[in-house]
C-alpha cells in the first residue's frame, strides 16, 4: 500500500486482561485509541505517541493486525488507508484529559463485551478476533 495514503493508526490496546477503549467528547462514542499520522512521523511513532496522549499508557509490545481502506465520498473522492495495531500496553498513571484532545474517559472491558460500546460489524467482529489471537501469542 502507498506510504503516503496512510493517514491514521489505531491500536486494540490491553493491558494483558482487558481491553482499553477510549471516549471522544467530540463525536460522544467509544472506539479504539488512534488517530493522525503527523508529518515526518512514523507509523510506530504515531502509535506511541496516540497511546500515550490518549490513555496516559506506555506500549511495551506491538504487532500489526492489518489495514482497512476508507473511501471518503463527502466533496471530492479521497482513498486513504488505516493500520490497525495490537499492543500491549501499562499505565504510566492515573488517565487525566487534556483540553486540546478530545478523549474524556477511558475504560477497560472484556472484549467480547466490546459492542456494547461501538459495534463495527464484520470489520469490527475480524479485529477483536485478531485481538483474542495475538493476545497469547505477544511478547
Amino acid at each position: 500500500m502507498p506510504q503516503d495514503e496512510i493517514t491514521q493508526c489505531y491500536a486494540v490496546a490491553s493491558n494483558r486482561e482487558k481491553m482499553v477503549i477510549v471516549h471522544n467528547s467530540k463525536k460522544d462514542d467509544w472506539g479504539l485509541i488512534g488517530g493522525t499520522v503527523e508529518d515526518d512521523e512514523t507509523i510506530e511513532e504515531t502509535l506511541i505517541r496516540e497511546i500515550k496522549e490518549e490513555s496516559n499508557m506506555k506500549v511495551l509490545s506491538y504487532k500489526p493486525i492489518g489495514y482497512q481502506k476508507v473511501t471518503d465520498t463527502r466533496g471530492i473522492q479521497k482513498t486513504f488507508y488505516q493500520l490497525r495495531y495490537f499492543v500491549i500496553v501499562e499505565p504510566y498513571g492515573p488517565f487525566e484529559s487534556y483540553p486540546d484532545i478530545t478523549i474524556d474517559k477511558i475504560v477497560e472491558i472484556d472484549p467480547s463485551d466490546y459492542k456494547k460500546n461501538f459495534d463495527w460489524f464484520e470489520i469490527g467482529d475480524a479485529i477483536i478476533k485478531k485481538e483474542v489471537e495475538f493476545k497469547y501469542n505477544i511478547e
